[in-house]
């Protein structure tokens, strides 16, 4: 098995958690791996910065006049705070569009604070709350500058999706008919493919270079929008965003739904994947920055900023510590 971490009760192992992680360069070679890095998993919204690619290639942005911090939220599973749903009305007002045209259904924002804003008004969430509707305005403003049906947009037979699955098996390197499709959490169609594939994705992602000079532009736009404006790509207090600010324009990141997780390392052509079996997102990102600080691209003294993220203390029902989990693992290197 594995095991990436361990839960302790006091100095007994109480509980596991199985992972599996990738270390892939552009080429699809695996430099590092944990656990099986050929696993088919479902990218969730790790794929977003990849959906995000036809918005900007079929001329959309460029018509309605997109601004880079909007093409962010393209990339974004947001905390649906105000600056997010103000951002995602403007996009939708700039195609002519409003919110109600959004398929992706509805939740309390993440963060918080805004949800307890709402419940204080006494008002439910709307569509422009969900943490993907940046995604999903992405998906309108492209239908709508290429003529096509606004209502079925979220439907995996509708031109949109058709167009999202064909670049997504371009810029993993990966056969389009192998891609496995299911429906997402906000309604549209989701991808599985092997873990090191999608890494492979982000390494070449972190090296656009290696695309004819339209998609290189366009995949620069992206990922300049990614790491310039981290706060649209999830919120405050989230570790997309706190990673990316940290880091700068060292890497660009995304969470995915079920704890997934993609980084691409920028200018190295390198792509990282990781996976929890047991869907444990805290176990992930504490996972995720051991695997940052093992290959070097991040040091102890960046580590200690994000260590809210990385130290996880289990505590009983009086706020006292009772264990911890702590994160046991070795990178194996790929000979």
């Amino acid at each position: 098995m594995s095991i990436v971490a361990k839960v302790y009760r006091g100095n007994v192992v109480d509980l596991t958690h199985i992972g599996h992680i990738a270390v892939v360069d552009y080429m699809g070679n695996i430099l590092y791996y944990y656990g099986n890095p050929y696993r088919v998993t479902f990218a969730r919204s790790s794929a977003k910065p990849i959906q995000a690619i036809p918005v900007i290639e079929s001329g959309a942005a460029d018509e309605y006049g997109i601004e880079d911090k909007e093409i962010a939220l393209f990339c974004a599973s947001h905390s649906g705070e105000q600056f997010h749903v103000n951002s995602v009305r403007s996009i939708l007002s700039k195609a002519g569009l409003d919110e109600e045209y959004l398929k992706c259904g509805t939740h309390m924002p993440i963060a918080e604070y805004a949800a307890e804003e709402l419940r204080d008004k006494g008002l439910s969430p709307k569509s422009v709350h969900c943490n993907c509707s940046g995604k999903h305005a992405g998906m309108l403003i492209t239908a709508k500058y290429l003529n096509e049906d606004l209502d079925t947009y979220y439907l995996s037979n509708h031109p949109v999706q058709k167009r999202i699955k064909k670049v997504l098996s371009q810029i993993c390197d990966y056969e389009e008919e192998k891609i496995e499709e299911a429906i997402d959490g906000c309604g549209v169609p989701v991808h599985a493919m092997p873990l090191y594939k999608f890494a492979q994705g982000f390494a070449r992602l972190s090296k656009p270079e290696v695309f004819d000079k339209n998609r290189e532009m366009v995949v620069r736009r992206i990922i300049k929008s990614m790491t310039s404006y981290p706060e649209m790509v999830a919120g405050t207090d989230r570790i997309c965003t706190d990673l990316m600010r940290l880091c700068g324009d060292r890497l660009f990141a995304k969470a995915g739904a079920g704890a997934y997780y993609a980084i691409g390392i920028r200018d190295r052509g390198i792509g990282l994947t990781f996976k929890i079996e047991d869907g444990n997102s805290k176990v992930l990102t504490a996972v995720m920055l051991e695997t940052l600080r093992q290959l070097d691209i991040i040091n102890e003294a960046e580590l200690k900023k994000l260590e809210k993220y990385y130290i996880i203390k289990n505590k009983n029902h009086k706020g006292e510590v009772v264990g911890e989990v702590k994160v046991e693992f070795e990178l194996i290197k790929n000979e």
